[in-house]
């Protein structure tokens, strides 16, 4: 009898389907929930509830990373998933906070600052994603997209909180979402943070000064998590005419 060679067949045995980490995701899921209601209060006209989301979805978006490498649960989808909220979130949330609420009346010179704002955000994102793995991991290319959402968003929360009617700060709004939009994606360096242990001992004073950083936001949320970005966002400049001083 001639020998029979087995039929090929789609399934193969060897090859095992790739799940994915519930946890790191659930924040993601959470960060991308929070940018969505932001676009929906702004919609509404509740932009201090906007902002206020785009503040929750910062935190998150800061946790999700911090589980997945704790819980050792890293995956590239985990990975592209966090971009896709990042820009929902961090890109066209805070874009279309500012538009309803100063930019609009300015017509084609509004919703240009906000696009230029929106598409910062994606080459920023994009610009981090193909260069992860050649940049010095303590500095950040740009102003990252969550500290550009916490400079617009902080504004309008605090212009809201202290009552000044948004007619007189249309043009301070729109040089502040170009600004941040121009800025994420320049060449300032901006220290990440990403080299803190959180597993390494520190002194008691650092537990401290923690504990006084949590007072201090809690007293005036509006205005001292705006003055907190204000100085980031300014921080790569001043760093950058520091190099060329010492140059």
């Amino acid at each position: 009898m001639p020998d029979i060679k087995p039929r090929k067949t789609l399934f193969n045995p060897e090859l095992k389907r790739r799940g994915i980490y519930v946890l790191p995701n659930l924040f993601t899921t959470a960060a991308l929930f929070a940018g969505f209601y932001a676009i929906v209060q702004a919609m509404n006209g509740q932009f201090e509830q906007a902002s206020m989301a785009i503040f929750i979805a910062m935190v998150l978006d800061g946790l999700d990373g911090r589980v997945a490498r704790l819980t050792r649960t890293q995956s590239a989808f985990g990975a592209e998933y966090d971009s896709l909220s990042d820009m929902v979130s961090f890109g066209v949330a805070p874009a279309l906070v500012a538009y309803e609420w100063a930019l609009r009346p300015l017509g084609k010179w509004g919703w240009i600052a906000a696009f230029v704002y929106c598409v910062g955000a994606a080459l920023r994102l994009a610009r981090f994603n193909t260069t992860l793995e050649v940049i010095d991991k303590r500095y950040f290319q740009g102003l990252p997209s969550p500290a550009a959402a916490a400079l617009v968003a902080g504004f309008v929360w605090l212009m809201i909180d202290i009552g000044v009617d948004p007619a007189s700060l249309r043009w301070v709004a729109l040089v502040i979402t170009a600004f941040a939009g121009l800025t994420m994606i320049s060449n300032f360096r901006y220290y990440s943070f990403k080299d803190i242990n959180l597993r390494k001992s520190v002194p008691f004073i650092v537990i401290a000064a923690i504990a006084l950083g949590f007072v201090l936001v809690s007293s005036y949320p509006p205005g001292v998590l705006f003055a907190l970005f204000v100085v980031y966002a300014l921080s790569g400049y001043v760093l950058a005419c520091g190099r060329l001083i010492r140059r």
